[in-house]
Formats: structure tokens, C-alpha cells, sequence
């Protein structure tokens, strides 16, 4: 049974802008590239590793594997506990003969030969979703932020529905899937977002209250039995009193993935801050939300979003620098660097393709630089 007033205490007990950090990796063969059955061996081996005993965790099927950078006093904080984390998994990855790759999804490994692990809770999410859980083979960057109050903690969430589309386009890194181009920037947003239940852009709650009471509803009428079976996009984290984002794609470079994850923990503070100070806008209808949803999933940053307030388009080439402007005071707060990608991943990608390289060749050259990338930062000490 969900405890909603321990859930307040928790929130009311939170510590500002502390910061979580959790990314996905598939998992592949080195001579295919594809999706191998690898998680039970390396979560295995992990726990001879002091710091990838705590980091690694399960997620969903067998050729996924997740680390967590665990709680961070402060952005800079978390992102090296995540890199001493990040270059020990791929260290041990090579060890076990293993590559690690960083997409929202992977180009053409069938859904139908991945195999859910063996715990409690994906066995239960198994028998409740069956063919949503089975086709769900993606990878994402999720990132915590601590927000102190649960009152303020949801006015937090309300005002980041807003800016769901405008992070995803930003992140946007998955174009392949089923051995084709999809189209799309974010195919895994589709499968994903577009698929599970209680998924996607949230309702507004306006304060605690109201959140609980539709949380105690969902628990009494039989529909989930823990708060993880709440997916949106962005939620209340109820065990760590964070607010935790998880709209974004993997991404295939640790520069990449650190960029994203600052801005994140940039949107979350700023939406805060115009909270205490009263600034903060009035909450749009989700209707409005998912247009420009749809429009990061098809266009990513190529096409064009809906400026909200003022009822009119603007490239979406220009969201890095809306968003860079917006969160300037909580960056300058948290010392957190304004430097974003010229480009998303799925642009990247498409680039090569339009170039000449199949689509193979697209996504091993991806590979590759998840390996130069995350296994480069070394190990601190």
C-alpha cells in the first residue's frame, strides 16, 4: 500500500537541488551489434566492484542495463559519482567480452528475442502490460532533482509539463527501429510514451492534496500497488522527495548526456525559483502540451513548436537558447555550464544516412563513440 503521508514527509523533509543521475545502455554482441542477453552476467560480476555494486540496476529486459550515480550534493557532485560509475560499467563490459551502446532504441535487434529479467516487480509488470512491456526495448536518461515541500514539489511538476516537448526535441535520439527509418526523431517516445498507461504529460495537480487523492484512488480501485507504476514523463519521486524527469533518449556520447542532465536540473531549479517569487505562468491544457509533443517526436529540432503563451510558432532550432536564457539565474546558482549540442543525435544520424552510409554503418559509428566517449573519463579517485 502506498503511504501518501509519508510521501509528504518525505517531500517536506527534501533538500533543494540535490541531483540524481540514471542512463540506460543496451546491451550487444561485439561481432553483431546486436541486442545479446548480457545483464545477469555483468550485474553479476558487478557486485565485486564496490561502486558498481550500488550503481547497476535491471531495467526490464536482459540486454539492458542501467547505473545510478545515487544521491549527489550538487549537479558536479552526482555527474562524477556517475563517471567514476560510467567508466568502471564499461571497463567491466570489455572484460566480459560485452559492448555498451547509448540510443533510444536500437535499430534493428527484434523486440520478439529480448527476454524480461527474473525479479518480482518486472515479472508483475510483465503479466499486467504483456505485449506494451514486451515491444518496450528502449533506453533513456532519467534525472532526479531534490525540491523541498510537496506542495512545492507538484507546482514544480505542473509548470514542467510545458517543457516535456521541448527537452525530448532537444534529446531526441532514436530514429531507427525494426531494421528501417522510422521518420521519427524519438521512435522510442512513440512505443514508450505512447503506449504505457499513466505515461506522458501529466495532469495538473495544483498542490499535494489533489495528487493524493488521485494517487489513493488508483491504489483503492486496484490499478497500480506502487508509485514506480506511475510512468509520466516528469513525477514526484516519492521514496527520494525528488522531482524526476524522464522524457529524454539515451544519448550516445557522456558530453551529450551531461549537457542534457545539466539543463534538466537547470529547468527543475528555475521552475522552482519562479515559484517562491510568484512568476511562475499559468499551467497549459495537456491538449496544447501534446501538439508540441507530437511535434518532437516527428521533428525533433527541425521543425517548428508552439510558444505556449503567446499562441504562435518558432523554429525549434531556437529551444536551446529559449531555455539557456530561462534558466540563467538557477544555472548561475548551481554552477552549472550553459553549453548544449549544435545538433540531437537523430540529426546526427540522419546526416550520415543522407550521406551515403547505410544504416548499420550509422549506428556502429554511434556505438563507437559511446565507447570513446563513456569509458574515456576514466575513474576518479
Amino acid at each position: 500500500m502506498l503511504d501518501m503521508a509519508q510521501a509528504r514527509e518525505v517531500f517536506d523533509a527534501s533538500e533543494d537541488f540535490t541531483v540524481g543521475l540514471e542512463e540506460e545502455f543496451g546491451i550487444l554482441d561485439p561481432g553483431t551489434h546486436s541486442l545479446t542477453h548480457g545483464f545477469e552476467e555483468l550485474e553479476a560480476a558487478a557486485q565485486e566492484d564496490e561502486v558498481l555494486r550500488e550503481a547497476v540496476a535491471g531495467e526490464l529486459i536482459s540486454s539492458e542495463i542501467e547505473i545510478r550515480s545515487g544521491r549527489g550534493a550538487t549537479f558536479a557532485d552526482a555527474l562524477g559519482r556517475q563517471r567514476e560509475a560510467r567508466a568502471r560499467l564499461f571497463g567491466l563490459a570489455a572484460e566480459h567480452g560485452l559492448l555498451l551502446a547509448a540510443n533510444g532504441t536500437h535499430p534493428w535487434s527484434p523486440w520478439q528475442q529480448q527476454r524480461i529479467i527474473d525479479t518480482d516487480h518486472y515479472r508483475r509488470l510483465d503479466e499486467e502490460l504483456r505485449y506494451v512491456a514486451w515491444r518496450n526495448n528502449t533506453f533513456s536518461l532519467h534525472v532526479h532533482v531534490g525540491v523541498r515541500g510537496a506542495d512545492r514539489a507538484i507546482a514544480v511538476c505542473d509548470r514542467l509539463r510545458s517543457l516535456l516537448p521541448e527537452l525530448l526535441a532537444l534529446s531526441a535520439n532514436s530514429p531507427f527501429l525494426d531494421g528501417r527509418d522510422s521518420g521519427l526523431q524519438s521512435v522510442r517516445s512513440q512505443i514508450f510514451t505512447k503506449s504505457f498507461p499513466r505515461c506522458g504529460v501529466p495532469d495538473v495537480f495544483g498542490d499535494f492534496a489533489a495528487y493524493r487523492e488521485y494517487v489513493e484512488l488508483l491504489v483503492r480501485v486496484g490499478s497500480i500497488s506502487e508509485q514506480t507504476q506511475l510512468w509520466w514523463s516528469v513525477r514526484p519521486h516519492h521514496r527520494f522527495g525528488t522531482v524526476e524527469v524522464r522524457v529524454c533518449d539515451a544519448q550516445t556520447t557522456a558530453e551529450e548526456s551531461t549537457a542534457v542532465a545539466g539543463l534538466i536540473v537547470a529547468c527543475v531549479a528555475q521552475a522552482a525559483l519562479d515559484h517562491d517569487e510568484g512568476s511562475a505562468p499559468d499551467p497549459p491544457p495537456g491538449r496544447l502540451i501534446e501538439e508540441n509533443m507530437w511535434r518532437a517526436i516527428r521533428h525533433g529540432l527541425e521543425g517548428k513548436m508552439i510558444d505556449l503563451e503567446r499562441g504562435q510558432e518558432f523554429p525549434s532550432a531556437a529551444l536551446g537558447d529559449r531555455l539557456l536564457a530561462w534558466t540563467a539565474p538557477a544555472r548561475a546558482g548551481l554552477a552549472i555550464d550553459g553549453t548544449l549540442p549544435s545538433e540531437n543525435g537523430a540529426q546526427r544520424q540522419r546526416r550520415a544516412l543522407a550521406g551515403g552510409a547505410t544504416m548499420e554503418d550509422v549506428y556502429l559509428a554511434e556505438v563507437a563513440e559511446t565507447q570513446r566517449s563513456y569509458a574515456a573519463e576514466g575513474v576518479t579517485t
